[in-house]
């Protein structure tokens, strides 16, 4: 069985899934995020880990990191747990790419 990736979702699924706001407040501001490399928003304060992880923020990481961040990023301090359905995660990456341009 292959394993799943990203597909387009539905962003006002994603939407509820996330709220999005200005700013950095618990995580990074996300403006931006598609094209953006792990730990890079001036004014945040990241883990060694997540600016050492070193890879680019597009619809595939994403996808991947959403399902579990601390395993895809050991020693993140992201408190978020994951999205394990495949829907989900492909409902907030079309919805995040639409609201963080």
């Amino acid at each position: 069985m292959a394993k799943d990736s990203f597909s387009d979702g539905d962003s006002k699924k994603g939407a509820n899934l996330f709220k999005e706001s200005e700013g950095n407040k618990i995580g990074p501001n996300l403006h931006g995020l598609f094209g953006r490399k792990t730990g890079q928003v001036e004014g945040f304060s990241y883990t060694d880990a997540n600016k050492q992880k070193g890879i680019e923020w597009n619809q595939d990481t994403l996808f991947e990191y959403l399902e579990n961040p601390k395993k895809y990023i050991p020693g993140t301090k992201m408190a978020f747990g994951g999205l394990k359905k495949a829907k989900d995660r492909n409902d907030l990456i079309t919805y995040l790419k639409e609201e963080t341009k």
